[in-house]
């Protein structure tokens, strides 16, 4: 049995933005470039009582809240703090898996501290967080990741929860299926369809119902229905790719999907900020309605330096599907990979510059 906690830092890069800026604190905070196409890298609790939230285009969120003070972010400061952060979190164990700038999984199943229980790290590590740093963070403490992530959320901001293994099934019961990862809107009104709208009654679902109905995904809905999760916390893990995908409720045709390309790219391109690495080939992925999958890519001489760039890769992949014009597809992706590290890709670009 695992030992396992997510901490996840709270509003992470407009906090950092009010805790360096004193006139920024109590106020509600967008970090975010303006402009008709930028997304919302993060929002402070006090623009989030507004509805903004992360990933959202910026114009909206000014229309949510015109008060907002909107700063463009500043990610070598992020990498930083982050970097303080990582350093806390590899006092208590080795084992630990980032997955972005502000969040991680730590397995402290075998700590290197002699403290009595994951809790008690789990309450170490936040107060050394606030002490070395002066932001806060949230942690979730259960058996495994997909509990633990839904854990860190639970009592945020500044707070923790515990789900030990007797609990799993009660606290799983009563919850939206929404909580499960993956099952975003459109997968939501496909369950709803099935008389499904709690984690309970998914659990209610045989696996090979849920497995005709929605393939490979389906076999992971029945795993987490009951609580199981059995992927190890992987320690120091490059990122190699990073993909938006949306499943639509009707299918489309590939020359209705522009809207849709243009979402997802701002998506991954916001998901791209939060890692050091750099990704230089953007993938456009495709499934027809007979579940025929695509996958088309362009690996430009140097990695997409904004949202535009990348925008217009995916939307031009379009033009190498191959196709016939009345194919209809149910879901589209966008995605970026071949992650190299930054330095790395300089060397290389110096190199062959000289």
């Amino acid at each position: 049995m695992r030992k396992i906690i997510h901490v996840d830092m709270d509003a992470f890069y407009a906090s950092v933005e009010q805790r360096d800026d004193p006139s920024l604190r109590g106020r509600p905070v967008v970090v975010a470039w303006r402009g008709v196409r930028s997304v919302v890298c993060a929002a402070s609790y006090e623009a989030r009582k507004f509805g903004v939230r992360s990933a959202m285009p910026a114009v909206r969120a000014e229309r949510l809240c015109p008060q907002a003070v909107f700063v463009p972010p500043d990610f070598v400061r992020y990498k930083a703090v982050s970097k303080q952060v990582r350093e806390i979190f590899l006092r208590q164990t080795d084992l630990v898996e980032p997955l972005s700038l502000d969040e991680a999984y730590l397995d402290v199943t075998a700590p290197k501290t002699d403290l009595p229980s994951a809790t008690a790290i789990a309450e170490t590590i936040r107060a050394q967080i606030r002490d070395e740093t002066a932001l806060t963070a949230s942690a979730g403490i259960a058996p495994n990741k997909f509990l633990a992530k839904i854990a860190s959320d639970w009592n945020k901001p500044d707070g923790q929860f515990v789900i030990r293994p007797h609990q799993i099934e009660a606290f799983l019961t009563p919850l939206p299926v929404s909580k499960i990862p993956g099952v975003g809107k459109v997968m939501q009104t496909r369950l709803a369809a099935l008389g499904i709208a709690t984690v309970g009654d998914l659990r209610g679902l045989d696996a090979e119902t849920l497995q005709r109905e929605f393939g490979s995904f389906g076999q992971r809905l029945h795993l987490r229905a009951q609580g199981i999760d059995e992927r190890a916390v992987e320690p120091d893990q490059p990122v190699q790719s990073i993909s938006a995908e949306d499943t639509f409720a009707e299918d489309m045709l590939l020359m209705e999907l522009e809207p849709a390309i243009r979402q997802l790219a701002e998506k991954t391109w916001n998901a791209t900020r939060k890692t050091e690495r750099v990704g230089r080939t953007v993938v456009l992925k495709l499934k027809t309605a007979q579940f025929r999958i695509l996958t088309r890519s362009f690996t430009p001489e140097s990695p997409p330096a904004s949202l535009e760039e990348l925008t217009e890769i995916a939307l031009s992949l379009r033009e190498r599907v191959g196709l016939p014009a009345r194919t209809r597809y149910r879901l589209v992706g966008v995605g970026v990979s071949g992650f190299r590290e930054r330095e790395e890709l300089e060397a290389q670009g110096n190199l062959f510059g000289s």
